[in-house]
């Protein structure tokens, strides 16, 4: 009776050995627990950035089609989400590539909030001039985002080339 009365040994770690006893019996050593290191080898675990490339991958696809669903005017039960998608994301991503300067999380943070901005731009003017379409929303949002984006593409290649002549 004596053995069940001093629970501290089935709660608290040996120091001397590295393991504790539980309930279950031994554990294994605290090395053996100690939390999963990245590993970025061949053939190993790949590291959370190697699959960056694949998730905006995939965002372009629903993105693309999204933007094919609407402008085709072909019904799917797709079409409502992957368009909703298209018209959030390509504006910010567009809005992201500007704000080069910022940290990721501000950065993200502004480009969700001027995506909103520029998609409810786009359909007041058109609301206000009575050409209100999905079809016409969805290339409006599309040809907004492209000329975002390259305006903020051809601004980094001018101090690009201006720090090269300097």
């Amino acid at each position: 009776m004596s053995e069940l009365t001093d629970l501290s040994e089935l709660s608290e770690p040996d120091e001397s050995s590295g393991s504790a006893v539980g309930p279950a019996g031994p554990r294994a050593p605290a090395e053996a627990a100690a939390p999963a290191q990245e590993y970025t080898g061949a053939g190993g675990i790949p590291s959370a950035g190697d699959s960056l490339p694949m998730i905006a991958g995939a965002a372009t696809t629903i993105a693309g089609v999204g933007a094919a669903l609407a402008l085709a005017d072909i019904g799917s039960p797709l079409r409502a989400p992957f368009t909703l998608f298209f018209l959030i994301v390509a504006p910010a991503c567009a809005i992201g590539a500007a704000l080069r300067g910022l940290d990721p999380l501000s950065r993200s943070v502004v480009a969700a909030g001027g995506a909103v901005a520029v998609d409810l731009l786009i359909a007041q003017v058109m609301l206000a001039l009575h050409t209100w379409t999905v079809r016409g929303g969805v290339a409006a949002v599309a040809a907004v985002s492209l000329l975002l984006f390259l305006l903020a593409h051809a601004r980094r290649r001018g101090r690009a080339a201006k720090s090269r002549a300097s």
